[in-house]
């Protein structure tokens, strides 16, 4: 299990805007009366993407704020979920699958890749890009997968990986989904050597 703690370097302040309040007193409309708590997960989501990314101390303390919540369950609740950072990410996050069907169809060489052109996990690099293994990103079918920002990129193997953070380095746009062609979750195709 992983263990994430706030970062050390934290911002002295955290606002949200117009815009995500109303979100935020909109989703807080979808609970019943006396269960604004409720509504701490999609909150949290709604404060890391207007932080940058990642959930600072101050945009926790924010969201407990508005529904009424101790600063302690609505950090238990950012810490306990993977989809939450407590840390700076770069503007391209790549969460690499590491459980057992991804790693049985080659997720340590998609690690290997974010190693050799990202640099270490959890680090930011020059280039705005940072990697993190997570577990379970629900793309099993087509192992091994990877998450950068809202996207998902599967079947992939080193080099379709290093072509995927080459295009991202140079701005370049990337294809979604299967890197071979597989269409949703059809069976691979056979190749001639195969038969």
């Amino acid at each position: 299990m992983t263990v994430k703690r706030l970062d050390s370097n934290q911002p002295k302040s955290f606002s949200f805007s117009k815009e995500d309040i109303a979100l935020i007193n909109n989703t807080i409309q979808n609970y019943p009366d006396g269960r604004k708590q409720s509504a701490v997960v999609p909150s949290l989501y709604i404060a890391q993407k207007r932080a940058g990314g990642w959930l600072p101390e101050q945009a926790i303390l924010k969201v407990a704020e508005m529904l009424d919540m101790p600063k302690m369950r609505v950090l238990e609740i950012a810490s306990f979920y993977s989809m939450f950072n407590l840390t700076p990410t770069g503007d391209n996050f790549i969460q690499v699958c590491g459980t057992t069907p991804c790693w049985l169809r080659g997720s340590d060489e998609i690690k290997k890749a974010c190693q050799d052109m990202v640099g270490n996990e959890g680090e930011v690099s020059n280039d705005s890009i940072s990697w993190l293994e997570v577990e379970c990103l629900g793309a099993c079918v087509n192992a091994p997968a990877v998450q950068i920002n809202e996207d998902y990129y599967e079947d992939l193997d080193y080099e379709n990986m290093r072509l995927l953070i080459n295009n991202i380095k140079d701005k370049k746009g990337m294809k979604i989904g299967s890197q071979t062609g597989r269409v949703s979750s059809e069976p691979k195709k056979m190749e001639e050597s195969d038969a």
